[in-house]
């Protein structure tokens, strides 16, 4: 018996591994957003520092680990056997929730997912014991300790409101002093801005780290709470005086010593309050298994756990390896990035692609807000309304940057985002308030981008929808972190290690699944790099690439349709309509990117600009040709409609092959640039044969038609797919003559 609980000892702690590294990938969103949003510092650099800031937290986290223990249920109340079904349930649960959540991009609590993990599975064991006992539900707060679950919830969803509205209040208010020309305000008021952040900062460094540190002693911890008010008052002149000294002597950049020292404590916070999240059940696993084998008791039925009531200090040396776990993941993890990436789209400053759509919640609140806007408009004088939106006029990026190049958000906004937050959580921490890390930092940069403008009416209802999005989302966590927890300690209860080894078969599946789900994503959404092909280097170049690559897959869409429609595969076809929304997809996003191409060209020339507006156009207009072709052929193959004629497959493998050859010559043409007539009358040759071909095949199909030898729905698809082929032919030659008016276009404004 004991080497079967020894198995699950060892189970525990590989579980503990994939939950660190899950649960990293998710929460790294909370340290390290200011830094990449700002572009604070190169990556390499900001990942340093926040490793750091885990390393050093990590040691702190040992006084938060009885949170796992007894924090949502009285371990006195349960056996040894009992317990271990709970922990087992609840690591299953975190890691198949967690990478869920990673592998959409979304980021959720992990404080949240095992409080309610442990809710659930303690709820299932204590159901399990009263229905095998004379007791009622009524007794089930015996098991359960509801009031600090309760508190954890209260304190969660208050945290959500506070956060999202200080995070406003301070960054309008720090907007309106320092503007977004701040460099000229900074000289005179930077070092007590810096003083300050640092300050609060520091403040939450003591308070958050030295709480649940493994070794500072219990005077020394007294004496910081007792003397709180006057080490803040040292660090805030001293700060203050060193950070002007080191300008005056270095021209020090103030703001980004906060956003990186902001980020090393966030780091440290998270290392030192989330650490009990993915070690803190193995952990009480593992003493509750030494405390079982000490007692030398052979019945885990019989043994309870009053062990788990006390404190108990964790090894430094198990919060270390924990530690180097995290900061490795944080390096390698892809998606980290993906989650990373929400945040920032829904704080970006600048536009672009939206990560969310629109929703009914979302439309409803931006015209509420309209609305209010309008009123408060006509109470603030105008001289005062003038005023405030000076502050708020952002200088114009330099056209020839890098879409990739420009920040998200400045540091200005980076530095009140991990402010605001570093006070907020230390409070929370001063007064033993539960709080989520995750919850508050993300309010927080929610707060400041309302505040900054960086929701304006073109984004606002996307941006609102995506906190939507990701506030439902934490509703969810917690509702399927009982449900999940609950019936997976159900299973175990009643089938033991059979249910045990099929759980671990399954969160296993899950997991490489997603994995695989999320590596297909990233290589669709990098097969066409957007940014790179339309505002990188030359542009006349780049449109050339842009075109030529996106119009070579046409063809051969077309032609692996055809070999589909005739020998009626549907694999073929279903992969055909997957590489055609693909190709949708991608010219969207370069048509979306229009304006930042008319921005590099307005140098150049007003009329270059409207070719290449014109070009994108009709690309466009091709990819919903193969569109409406394409679809169509697969419903109809899917439906399992009558076969076309012989003589119909003959007649489109004849237009296939024409088209194959003047896409060819299109291609040739546009990436050599020889827009020389003897070329253009070429193609337009090509382009009336294939008309014509497709006018005299639509006669045939009417011949076929009268003569009842094709049913309605054949006639329909056919006459479709000429109809959009003759489309898609005309798009095409008006492509090429705006691809030759952009070129020449281009290249007279260079000799000029």
């Amino acid at each position: 018996m004991d080497n079967f609980y020894l198995i699950l000892v060892v189970v525990l702690f590989a579980l503990a591994i994939s939950d660190l590294i899950v649960g990293v990938s998710n929460d790294a969103v909370n340290f390290l957003n200011s830094a990449f949003g700002s572009k604070a510092a190169p990556r390499w650099a900001i990942l340093i520092i926040a490793s750091l800031g885990i390393l050093v937290g990590a040691t702190f986290s040992s006084g938060m680990m009885e949170v796992a223990r007894k924090g949502i249920f009285h371990p006195d109340q349960f056996y040894f056997a009992e317990i271990m079904i709970i922990f087992v349930a609840v690591m299953l649960t975190d890691i198949i929730l967690l990478d869920f959540y990673n592998t959409i991009g979304l980021p959720t609590s992990t404080t949240v997912s095992i409080v309610f993990e442990l809710l659930g599975a303690a709820v299932a064991v204590a159901l399990v014991k009263i229905m095998n006992s004379d007791q009622t539900l009524a007794d089930l707060g015996s098991y359960i300790n509801s009031a600090k679950a309760l508190a954890i919830i209260t304190g969660i969803l208050l945290s959500v409101v506070i956060a999202f509205s200080a995070g406003a209040l301070v960054q309008y208010i720090t907007r309106i002093i320092f503007t977004y020309k701040y460099d000229k305000r900074f000289k005179y008021f930077g070092a007590i801005f810096g003083g300050f952040a640092i300050t609060a900062i520091t403040y939450f460094i003591l308070i958050k780290g030295a709480k649940g540190s493994s070794f500072i002693s219990k005077d020394a911890l007294v004496w910081i709470k007792s003397n709180t008010f006057t080490i803040l008052a040292f660090c805030f002149v001293g700060w203050s005086v060193i950070l002007q000294l080191l300008v005056w002597l270095v021209r020090l950049d103030i703001l980004k010593v906060i956003v990186l020292v902001g980020t090393f404590a966030l780091a440290m916070a998270f290392a030192g309050n989330d650490l009990v999240n993915f070690i803190g059940v193995p952990l009480a696993g593992f003493k509750s298994f030494q405390a079982f084998v000490a007692s030398g008791s052979g019945d885990p039925y019989s043994f309870t756990m009053e062990m788990l009531t006390g404190k108990v200090q964790t090894e430094t040396y198990l919060l270390l390896i924990a530690g180097l776990v995290m900061t490795v993941t944080l390096w390698f993890s892809k998606k980290a990035r993906t989650v990373t990436e929400t945040e920032l789209s829904l704080s970006n400053q600048n536009e672009g692609d939206e990560r969310f759509g629109s929703s009914y919640f979302g439309r409803l609140i931006v015209r509420r807000s309209l609305s209010a806007n309008s009123h408060l408009r006509g109470i603030l004088p105008e001289r005062i309304q003038r005023s405030i939106n000076k502050s708020f006029v952002q200088p114009a990026a330099a056209a020839n940057i890098d879409k990739k190049d420009i920040p998200a958000f400045d540091m200005i906004r980076a530095s009140v985002n991990l402010t605001v937050a570093s006070i907020l959580i230390a409070i929370g921490t001063s007064l033993k308030l539960p709080l989520s890390t995750t919850y508050v930092t993300f309010m927080v940069a929610m707060g400041t981008s309302l505040a900054d403008r960086a929701w304006g009416r073109d984004s606002a209802v996307y941006r609102i929808t995506g906190v939507i999005t990701v506030i439902g989302g934490w509703f969810f966590t917690a509702f399927s972190a009982f449900t999940a927890a609950f019936i997976f300690a159900n299973l175990i209860n009643w089938f033991g290690a059979y249910a045990i080894f099929g759980l671990l078969v399954l969160a296993i599946f899950f997991v490489i699944r997603s994995h695989r789900a999320h590596k297909l994503k990233n290589e669709t959404n990098d097969s066409v790099d957007n940014d790179s092909l339309i505002i990188k280097g030359d542009a006349a170049e780049q449109c050339t690439y842009a075109v030529s690559s996106l119009t070579a897959k046409i063809p051969a869409i077309f032609g692996k349709m055809i070999t589909g429609l005739a020998y009626e595969d549907r694999a073929n076809l279903k992969a055909c309509s997957k590489k055609v929304n693909k190709l949708n997809s991608e010219v969207k996003k370069i048509k979306n990117q229009v304006p930042s191409m008319v921005k590099i060209l307005r140098a150049d020339s007003v009329y270059s600009g409207a070719f290449y507006v014109q070009l994108i156009d009709y690309l466009r207009e091709m990819a919903h040709a193969i569109s409406f072709i394409v679809e169509p052929v697969y419903e109809y193959i899917d439906n399992n409609h009558k076969a076309l004629e012989a003589e119909q497959i003959e007649e489109l493998n004849v237009i296939q092959a024409k088209l194959s050859q003047f896409f060819t010559h299109i291609n040739a043409i546009i990436n050599d640039r020889d827009y020389g007539l003897v070329n253009i009358d070429s193609v337009l040759e090509e382009q009336e044969g294939l008309l014509k071909s497709i006018k005299r095949f639509r006669k045939e199909q009417i011949k076929r038609i009268k003569a009842e030898k094709v049913g309605t729905r054949n006639s329909v698809l056919f006459l479709g797919v000429l109809s959009e082929t003759k489309n898609l032919v005309l798009y095409a030659g008006n492509l090429l003559k705006s691809a030759r008016d952009f070129a020449t276009s281009n290249k007279d404004e260079y000799q000029d």
